[in-house]
């Protein structure tokens, strides 16, 4: 059931990708070559608290093909998002 997302309607910008999941989880698409540092990783976790703001009960995952630092990755889990590595 992947389908892409309007991220207007969570008041994020539009270059901004999310994917429905399931009907309770959504994942921010992020398709890139560069590492994933901490100042992405605060970016991604004002998305998500836009997100939950909009949908309280939603879940929230990171899915990206680029490498994640390690620092950031431990921030994301902390924050409970969940990454997933394509």
């Amino acid at each position: 059931m992947k389908k892409l997302q309007d991220p207007k309607e969570y008041g994020l910008p539009a270059r901004t990708i999310i994917e429905q999941i399931d009907p309770y989880t959504v994942a921010l698409l992020i398709d890139r070559k560069s590492r994933i540092i901490m100042a992405d990783g605060k970016k991604v976790l004002e998305k998500v608290k836009k997100i939950k703001h909009v949908r309280p009960a939603m879940v929230v995952v990171l899915k990206t093909n680029a490498p994640v630092c390690s620092k950031t990755q431990k921030f994301l889990e902390a924050e409970g998002i969940r990454l997933i590595l394509t």
